[in-house]
Order: C-alpha cells, then sequence, then structure tokens
C-alpha cells in the first residue's frame, strides 16, 4: 500500500503536514481492518517511519486512535450512501471513507470541500482505479446530511 516514489511534502506548510499525516493515517487504517491489530502498536509502527517526519504526528495519531473508536458512529453516518455493506467496501476505499467521515463529523474547522479533495487525492493514489469517484460521491452526500449549513452558505 506504500507508494515509495512519493515524497513527503517539504517545508513548514501545516496543510501539507495534515495531508501527509491522512495519507499514513490511511495505510495505518488499512492495516488496523485487515489485521485487527492495535491502534496504539501500528500508530507506534508508523511514527518510527521515516516517511511520517514530514507529518503532523498529532494529526496522525488523532485520526488512527479516533477513527476505529468511532468506526461504528463514522460507519453509520456512511451507510445510508453506500451502495453495498462496509463490509464489502474495498479497505482501500473504506479506510479513506472512513477518514472523510471522521473529518466531516469531528473537524468542522476543516471546510468540506478540503476533506471531499484530500480523499479523492487519497482514492487516487492508494484506491482502485475509478476509486475516486465512489469516494467523491458518498462523501459528498454525507457532507450535504452532516454539514448542510456549509454547503448551502454563499462562496
Amino acid at each position: 500500500m506504500r507508494d515509495p516514489n512519493r515524497k513527503p511534502p517539504s517545508g513548514k506548510n501545516p496543510a501539507g503536514k495534515r495531508a501527509w499525516a491522512r495519507r499514513c493515517a490511511a495505510q495505518a487504517l488499512y492495516q488496523w481492518q485487515l489485521t485487527g491489530q492495535e491502534p496504539a502498536r501500528i500508530a507506534t509502527q508508523f511514527l518510527a517511519d521515516q516517511d511520517l517526519g514530514k507529518a503532523d504526528p498529532d494529526y496522525f495519531r488523532e485520526l488512527v486512535f479516533k477513527i476505529p473508536e468511532r468506526a461504528g458512529e463514522i460507519d453509520a453516518v456512511l451507510a445510508p450512501f453506500l451502495d453495498r455493506p462496509i463490509g464489502q467496501i474495498d479497505p482501500v476505499e473504506c479506510a479513506i471513507l472512513r477518514i472523510g467521515g471522521y473529518e466531516l463529523i469531528a473537524h468542522p474547522d476543516i471546510a468540506y470541500r478540503i476533506v471531499l479533495n484530500e480523499a479523492v487525492e487519497l482514492a487516487k493514489i492508494f484506491g482502485a482505479e475509478q476509486g475516486h469517484r465512489f469516494v467523491n460521491g458518498v462523501l459528498d452526500k454525507v457532507a450535504r446530511t452532516v454539514r448542510p449549513a456549509e454547503i448551502d452558505a454563499p462562496p
């Protein structure tokens, strides 16, 4: 699942550090889903990885610990917009949907457009060929449900 050719963001760009944290969290959550390992063990493994050096480690930890903790809640928000049960979703796309769902629910400070864009970018990198369309469609519908005022606000 790791993309060794992709370089981490450079400089002190907080948005780039958060994007890299999401990217690493998607990989960690994928591992959690497939192995059932404790998130703490997976986080420790990833925090020792040199690729995480350019990420926001606090945000990475938040995603890796909070998403498994709140998976039932997140899955319940995603479920009405899925065409099959969450357990039948590709594990890569499932991890990405859970990150986006979590951010839409727990981080109103992050604009919904950024959440969707980041999720689509992750799906383009790690997901199936057209997985980004599926991720975008689901998260767009979730955003309309959990953040209607933000979506309806004039530009």
